[in-house]
C-alpha cells in the first residue's frame, strides 16, 4: 500500500471526451481527444484508490447508448457520458500506485477504466487481477474479459445448451458472437452464424469452426436462408442485433427454444426502433425469450477465467482481434463498429507490455 501522490511527478494524459449528445448515427466529430496532466500517484488521503496506466482499451457497441441523453427514469439514468468528461469502458492496465489492500504497484488488472492514458480508479473492487499473463494481455479486453464473460453467461447460463441443439448466432464474428459460437461447438451443438461480409463468413467457417454461415447483407430473403442453413429450426438463437433478424428468427424457433437477447446493434442508432411482428409464435412453441446483463454474472468470473483460459490453451477457442494503435484512433474505431468495419474484437493499444 502506497499513496501520497500529491508529491509525485506529473505526466501527460490524453483522453477521449464527448463533445455533444448524439441522436442517430454517431460520428468521429462527436468526440475529441484532449490533453491533460495526471499525478503519477494516488492522492494523499485516499484510503482505497488505484492509479492505472492503461495498456489496452475496449471498443464495444454498448457505448453508443451512453452517448445519448436519457430522461430521468430511462433505462440508463446517470450512466450517460458527461460532455467534456472522459468516456469510460473496460480496459487492461498496470497499477502505478495503490492504497487498496489487494492491489500493489506492478499488478496487471482489467476492469472499468477511462478512455485515457492514466485512470484513477476510486472503486478498485471493480478491477480484476489478471491471472494468466502467459496469454496476450489484450485478450482481457475481449475473450477473457467482459465480452467473453457475456458470451459465456448468455450462452451457458441463459441459453442452457444441450448436445445436438441447433444454434444461430447473429453478429457472429464480433467479440461476443465469436466466443458464443465456439462455446456452442464445445457443447456439441450445430452452429450457424451471420456476419456482414464474405471475409467474415469465411472466418466463421474456417477459423471459428461454425458448421455454416451467411452474409446477411447479400441475402435478400432471411427466411429462405434460415430455412436453408437450419432446415430443422433453431433451438437457441443468440441475438446480438435485434430488429428484422430477431423477428425472422422467431418464426424458425423449435419447440421449447430459447432466445438469448444479448444486444441490438441494429437498433442503437435509430430514433424510432423497429417493432416485432412475430411475437405470437413464442406461444404455441413455448419459446423462452430472455434478456440479460453481464453485470449480474461477475460473481462467476474466476470460474469463467480458468475455464476459458483452458479452452484457449487447448485451441478449442481461437481469437481474432482488430487492433488500432494510439488513443487518437479510438473515436474512429468506435464508430466503425456500427458499419461492421472491424474484423474480430475491436480494441485500442496504448502501450504494449
Amino acid at each position: 500500500m502506497a499513496g501520497g501522490g500529491d508529491d509525485a511527478a506529473a505526466a501527460r494524459n490524453k483522453m477521449v471526451v464527448p463533445k455533444r449528445h448524439v441522436t442517430g448515427f454517431p460520428t468521429e466529430e462527436d468526440m475529441e481527444v484532449v490533453v491533460g496532466t495526471v499525478r503519477l500517484g494516488v492522492p494523499a488521503g485516499s484510503t482505497s484508490a488505484v492509479l492505472v496506466k492503461n495498456l489496452y482499451l475496449s471498443c464495444d457497441p454498448w457505448m453508443r447508448g451512453r452517448m445519448s441523453r436519457h430522461d430521468e427514469g430511462a433505462t440508463a439514468p446517470g450512466l450517460d457520458f458527461v460532455i467534456g468528461e472522459t468516456m469510460v469502458n473496460y480496459g487492461v492496465g498496470k497499477v502505478i500506485d495503490s492504497t487498496h489492500a489487494e492491489l500493489t504497484a506492478g499488478d496487471l488488472v482489467w476492469g472499468m477504466s477511462g478512455w485515457e492514458e492514466y485512470t484513477l480508479v476510486t472503486q478498485p473492487e471493480s478491477l480484476f487481477k489478471i491471472n494468466h499473463t502467459e496469454l496476450p494481455l489484450s485478450y482481457y479486453t475481449g475473450v477473457l474479459g467482459m465480452a467473453g464473460l457475456t458470451a459465456y453467461a448468455g450462452f451457458m447460463e441463459v441459453g442452457r445448451p444441450k448436445r445436438g441443439d441447433f444454434v444461430f448466432v447473429s453478429a457472429a464474428s464480433g467479440a461476443v458472437g465469436q466466443v458464443a459460437g465456439q462455446l456452442a461447438k464445445i457443447a456439441g451443438c450445430y452452429v450457424v452464424g451471420s456476419a456482414g461480409s464474405d471475409e467474415k463468413v469465411d472466418l466463421l467457417k474456417t477459423k471459428f469452426g461454425f458448421n455454416d454461415a451467411f452474409n446477411y447483407k447479400s441475402e435478400t430473403n432471411l427466411t429462405a436462408v434460415l430455412k436453408r442453413c437450419l432446415p430443422d429450426g433453431i433451438d437457441i438463437y443468440f441475438d446480438n442485433v435485434g430488429g428484422a433478424t430477431l423477428d425472422t428468427a422467431l418464426l424458425h424457433m423449435r419447440q421449447g427454444g430459447r432466445v438469448v437477447v444479448c444486444g441490438m446493434i441494429s437498433q442503437y442508432n435509430l430514433e424510432e426502433p423497429d417493432g416485432l411482428r412475430n411475437m405470437f409464435y413464442i406461444i404455441p412453441k413455448a419459446v423462452r425469450v430472455e434478456g440479460f446483463n453481464v453485470g449480474g454474472y461477475f460473481h462467476m468470473y474466476s470460474r469463467f477465467e480458468e475455464e476459458m483460459a483452458g479452452y484457449i490453451k487447448e485451441e478449442k477457442v481461437v481469437v481474432v482481434e482488430d487492433v488500432v494503435e494510439g488513443i487518437e484512433s479510438a473515436p474512429a474505431a468506435l464508430i466503425g463498429l456500427f458499419s461492421g468495419r472491424n474484423v474480430g474484437k475491436q480494441l485500442v493499444a496504448l502501450a504494449r507490455e
